[in-house]
């Protein structure tokens, strides 16, 4: 038998390269493939991105976060799943991701749960007669609203106020403070003056609510309206060979799009 040609004998060896490596490409396929099933469970069901797109909850969420929230710890379901995915109550201090008809999609922070007894005096919310402590709230400077700022109140101050919550919120009001119904939740904005929540429009219903946000996965450098500008600052002229200034500003701007340490912060 005559022994194998070099074009013959080289392809043989390929051949057998290949069979080698067979299984070594079969199991990383098959592991890319159970991670990109994972990656859509986990979106899908337990994990989806969210962005600010205003200042309503400025200090603790500003403009241009990116945020991951849980889809499941609020949803209802069967042993094994609260099991696998733990589920618990909607709790005072809890921020939340509801749908409202305008925008279709809100993030507030739980102030009132059902039965309490809620007022708002100045800076300060009162809950079951109780001052409640509040780090995260924010007071940016803004025009004074008694509707805002003193609540429940007595007369229609603010047309901004639903007319609807306002009668509702007439029939709720006890001695100066609004009960909260069952199955019902009174949202209020971290930045407390230049946030439209439940002052103005109502309850939050319990099927309403469908997330909670975990942690800021990135976060975008953007103004914010509500903030005081700053007085401008007087400029040095620079030399035009300042290469060191150059440089620094070249770095400036190649960084200065995001806000790096927000990347991974836990939001509470």
């Amino acid at each position: 038998m005559s022994a194998p040609a070099p074009a013959q004998h080289s392809f043989l060896r390929q051949l057998a390269l290949v069979r080698a490596h067979l299984p070594t490409l079969t199991h990383a396929l098959a592991s890319l493939l159970q991670t990109v099933v994972v990656a859509l469970f986990v979106l899908t069901f337990v994990l989806q991105p969210l962005l600010i797109p205003s200042e309503s909850m400025e200090r603790t969420l500003l403009v241009g976060d990116f945020l991951l929230f849980n889809k499941q710890i609020y949803a209802p379901s069967d042993r094994l799943s609260r099991w696998l995915l733990p589920y618990r109550q909607v709790a005072r201090g809890d921020i939340i991701v509801f749908h409202h008809p305008q925008p279709p999609m809100l993030i507030k922070r739980v102030v009132g749960v059902p039965g309490d007894r809620l007022r708002v005096a100045g800076e300060q919310v009162f809950v079951n007669g109780a001052a409640l402590n509040e780090p995260y709230a924010a007071f940016e400077p803004a025009p004074p609203n008694p509707a805002r700022d003193y609540f429940p109140g007595k007369i229609y101050t603010d047309p901004e106020v639903d007319p609807d919550w306002w009668r509702q919120m007439q029939s709720l009001t006890r001695d100066g403070e609004l009960v909260v119904p069952a199955g019902e939740y009174f949202v209020l904005g971290d930045n407390r003056n230049h946030s439209k929540d439940s002052r103005y429009w109502g309850f939050v219903p319990r099927q309403a609510i469908v997330a909670r946000p975990l942690v800021i996965y990135f976060s975008l450098t953007r103004p914010s309206s509500t903030d005081v500008q700053q007085a401008a600052q007087p400029t040095t002229q620079q030399a035009a060979d300042d290469r060191l200034r150059h440089e620094s500003d070249l770095a400036e701007r190649l960084t200065g799009f995001a806000r790096w340490r927000r990347i991974f912060r836990v939001v509470h």
